[in-house]
């Protein structure tokens, strides 16, 4: 190795310039870089230099790579990461007062910038900007790339921030209340006064007891002519929804899609504080929430049904234009292709007979009963049901097959696998439900832990949910029962290694049909989805999102708060650069994947997703370490 003295005066520019083209120096200002760049030196690596040590005691310098790779190799010689330019280490050595758990050797002729120890934490202390980034490196790179979206779009926004703003901030009138006891009259003269669509009822300490809308009076009071004298509470929804008024707005939308609400009481201190609806959130031009559950209320031809389909995915392109995070905007669609789902079950069962009196309930399964559907999806589905002679059985069957071609038609293709409630053989009674599952525990076959990687992420979208939930009980006292099963499936997970090179960044599909990409769902994903999927079977959680599931379980596992954050930060950039990817195609006219060309992202969106397929290996190290693979 060799080391020059500080950098020359006439090279300062050029540094400072070459830096400010990475996070974080890009957000720092640039009388802090010129500082962090005065007290640089220059070292010049030969390809299989050792950088650095294992060591009791903490690390000299911050390394920052100018140009080449460094590669990070554990005792037993296996190359577990990949630093490329504009990357620093080791961060959390220097953070932790701590020495290198790895060694770090140059894969290539490299140049690293040196910063010795004591300016990197007077330079923690000086810059906001480089401190935030070294101490939530990925959570700092995933907000510098959502920035880089939404000025990719250029949608004009009055708000960049308006998905996370307080609820609170869009109450624009003090809420009007009524006790329960307030006669119908006075309320409808209050709303038509007050021009509102909706009154609360709320009980004598100020708490909301119940609802009323314009829409709720035209069915409950005056078609079913109730007299104006009779108290609210007759016909009001009692136990409406709230959320807090200090709850994101994206809470708010994700609500009134999977409830098919449109105004929502919002409590403080568990007092009303305000309504609001959707049309006080936001107007996506000719697309809503609201415009798009109301249109599927009302609808009652199946063939308009594809037509709304695809305004639910324009409405999702609008929501990912202007910024709104993977997790609610998973949700948002989810939701909505509940809302339509629903919709058509309910125009197949209206005219059926052969129903009538049955238990049945509708399970989403896959990413559908995750909450965690992206534009390219297809069906995975099943259906359970109470008890049922053989001529009730067929009729159930015909219902689902019904289904499941009405939401072909609405662009959701038929499952190559015919996993679908179609498909006799999942057209399940409970007590066949609970032998089916029972048996992919006991033998844990790899068709069994395929089967149960599917099927047991069931959520109920319609009909009698009892049954799932019910399932579900049966499901993770069973689980918890069989610790052979779950180590087989967190065996089975560990198969399924992130894409990170030795030699190169990714290791890249060589496959005809996808040449040079990465499949971002079945590598990227994939090793959340499984490893918290085992998680709440082991903790007998009952949810069904992976990123609810890893929080949930986090605190039974005793995984820390700052580890379990960095693995959904990273799950959701996957999503989010999943949803991207296939937008992008269906505005070329293609049919949208999950195959993505690390060479075609730019230098920003690279860095996070070799950070997020670090924590993929992060969140499997620690699947491993629980069932000593």
């Amino acid at each position: 190795m060799t080391l020059s003295q500080p950098l020359a005066n006439s090279l300062h520019r050029a540094t400072l310039d070459a830096l400010r083209r990475q996070a974080p120096f890009a957000a720092m200002a640039e009388d802090e870089v010129l500082w962090l760049v005065q007290r640089l030196s220059l070292a010049y690596f030969a390809a299989h230099a050792v950088l650095l040590e294992p060591a009791d005691t903490p690390p000299d310098a911050l390394f920052v790579i100018k140009q080449g790779t460094v590669s990070g190799v554990t005792a037993d010689g296996q190359t577990v990461f990949q630093l490329a330019a504009g990357e620093m280490f080791p961060l959390g050595a220097l953070l932790a007062g701590r020495g290198v758990a790895n060694r770090y050797v140059a894969a290539a002729d490299t140049f690293c910038y040196l910063l010795p120890a004591a300016d990197f934490h007077a330079l923690l202390a000086r810059s906001m900007e480089f401190n935030d980034f070294c101490t939530r490196r990925i959570a700092s790179l995933l907000e510098e790339s959502q920035r880089a979206v939404q000025s990719e779009y250029a949608l004009a926004l009055d708000d960049e921030q308006r998905f996370a703003r307080p609820l609170a901030s869009l109450v624009r009138r003090a809420p009007y209340a009524v006790l329960p006891a307030t006669p119908l009259a006075d309320a409808l003269a209050a709303m038509e006064s007050a021009r509102i669509g909706s009154v609360i009822v709320a009980d004598d300490r100020g708490a909301p007891v119940g609802i009323l809308t314009l829409k709720d009076v035209l069915a409950r009071v005056t078609l079913a002519q109730v007299p104006l004298d009779t108290a609210i509470s007759a016909v009001m929804t009692p136990a409406p929804a709230t959320l807090p008024d200090d709850a994101p707005v994206a809470e708010a939308l994700v609500l009134m899609a999977r409830q098919g609400i449109h105004h929502l009481p919002l409590v403080h201190d568990g007092k009303l504080a305000g309504v609001v609806s959707e049309k006080d959130i936001f107007a996506l031009r000719r697309l809503s929430v609201e415009g798009i559950t109301s249109a599927l209320g009302r609808i009652d031809d199946p063939s308009r049904l594809p037509t709304l389909a695809q305004d639910i995915g324009d409405l999702a392109h609008s929501l990912l234009a202007q910024g709104m995070d993977a997790e609610n905007l998973t949700a948002i669609i989810s939701s909505l292709n509940d809302r339509l789902t629903e919709r058509i079950m309910g125009l197949e069962s209206e005219s059926d007979r052969k129903l009538a009196g049955l238990r049945w309930c509708w399970l989403a399964l896959g990413s559908e009963g995750r909450m965690e559907q992206t534009l390219a999806t297809d069906q995975d589905n099943a259906l359970i049901f109470d008890q049922a002679n053989d001529a009730q059985r067929e009729a159930l069957l015909a219902f689902a097959q019904r289904v499941n071609a009405r939401l072909d038609a609405c662009g959701f293709p038929l499952c190559k696998g015919g996993i679908m409630a179609g498909n006799p053989q999942w057209c399940l009674s409970a007590d066949d439900w609970q032998r089916q599952f029972a048996q992919w525990i006991d033998h844990g076959s790899p068709e069994a832990l395929l089967h149960a990687s599917i099927f047991f992420d069931f959520r109920p979208l319609a009909g009698d949910a009892t049954l799932a939930f019910d399932l579900r009980t049966w499901l993770n006292r069973a689980a918890q029962k069989n610790p052979r099963f779950l180590h087989q499936m967190a065996g089975n997970a560990l198969r399924n290694r992130p894409p990170l090179g030795v030699v190169r960044d990714f290791v890249l599909s060589d496959d005809e049909a996808h040449p040079h990409t990465l499949d971002l769902k079945l590598t990227g994903a994939t090793p959340f989805v499984d490893a918290a999927r085992i998680f709440a079977l082991a903790a007998g959680i009952p949810q069904t999102n992976t990123a609810k599931r890893l929080r949930e379980a986090a605190h039974a596992l005793h995984i820390p708060d700052g580890e379990l954050a960095d693995w959904n930060r990273a799950f959701h950039f996957l999503q989010l650069l999943r949803l991207r990817h296939q937008h992008a195609r269906q505005r070329a006219g293609q049919v949208p994947d999950n195959h993505v060309d690390p060479d075609t992202l730019a230098p920003l969106d690279r860095r996070i997703l070799k950070e997020a397929l670090r924590q993929a290996r992060k969140v499997q190290a620690r699947l491993a370490m629980d069932y000593k693979l």
